[in-house]
């Protein structure tokens, strides 16, 4: 890539990691929140079976998206070849002892096992926030306020799946589950505001920018507000109360999916450089104004 005029590179958006890629963390990040919430539920004395096998298969969907995703894909296997040196290499080690425990646990009902499965999801989804955070190259990813906020994501994301089986639940449980969930939309609004105004004030590229404060209205009133009044109107109870926590379930779902997308796809462009002090044979050193994290990249 050669250098402009301004003896610097532009922020770009990356093309290696295309929707595939933001569907592992889309799907994975919500089995994985999933899996806890079923863990959860079995303490509470619910059949957690189906919870867990679609908590599963929604992570074997994101794994086979970004399987899908390499040019020669069984080159995957030497992933495993980094674990304790790469986070990628973390998350695909956790994958098949998540679903050889998730499996024992649905041909047995041994508790144990469940619960195991909901701490090995939790370790899923924590491989995957620091995936993004490690790839240093990206400033929207590596912010430090990225990772909790992907974390509380996927675990909102759970409690959302798991609201949308309100029928299938006590009545007890739904509500105890709607009040849940509006904790966790709340926590997950505040990360997201501090994840905004910290991606704001530190440099990072005028795309991604754009990009993430272009979805804020949309994620405030379709992610947060709507489904939290839809889960305060479950927790009066009454007629309608399990429909209306399939609906809130339903819409704090898509807030974390569009958050998710946007994030991978959409706002991730790289950091651009610039040349500060350009060494020029013979003359003086030549002073080049800017900022590595400038932002005329949208």
């Amino acid at each position: 890539m050669k250098l402009g005029h301004e003896n610097h590179v532009a922020p770009q958006l990356q093309r290696h990691w295309d929707w595939r890629a933001a569907g592992n963390f889309v799907a994975g990040g919500t089995g994985g929140g999933l899996l806890v919430f079923a863990a959860a539920a079995y303490l509470a004395g619910i059949d957690v079976a189906l919870l867990i096998l679609v908590g599963m298969a929604l992570i074997a969907a994101g794994l086979t998206c970004v399987w899908f995703e390499i040019g020669r894909p069984w080159r995957a296997l030497n992933v495993v070849r980094h674990f304790g040196r790469s986070w990628m290499s973390c998350e695909a080690a956790v994958a098949p002892l998540l679903f050889a425990v998730g499996a024992l646990a649905l041909l047995t009902g041994q508790g144990a096992l469940i619960v195991l499965t909901g701490v090995l999801g939790a370790a899923f989804l924590y491989s995957q926030a620091r995936i993004l955070a490690a790839d240093k190259g990206i400033p929207a990813w590596r912010h430090p306020r990225c990772l909790p906020l992907v974390v509380a994501t996927g675990f909102t994301e759970g409690a959302a799946v798991l609201a949308m089986c309100a029928p299938l639940l006590p009545g007890k449980v739904v509500t105890t589950l709607a009040g849940a969930l509006v904790v966790l939309l709340a926590v997950r609004a505040v990360f997201w505001k501090r994840y905004l105004a910290g991606l704001r004030a530190s440099g990072a590229p005028a795309g991604s920018v754009s990009v993430m404060s272009g979805i804020d209205l949309r994620l405030g009133m379709l992610g947060h507000l709507l489904p939290a009044v839809l889960l305060f109107a479950v927790l009066f109870g009454g007629w309608g109360a399990a429909y209306l926590a399939i609906l809130g379930g339903l819409f704090s779902l898509y807030g974390g999916w569009m958050l998710k997308y946007n994030l991978i796809r959409r706002a991730a462009f790289t950091q651009g450089f610039v040349l500060k002090h350009l060494p020029v044979r013979g003359r003086v050193v030549v002073h080049v104004a800017g900022d590595p994290g400038w932002g005329g990249a949208a």
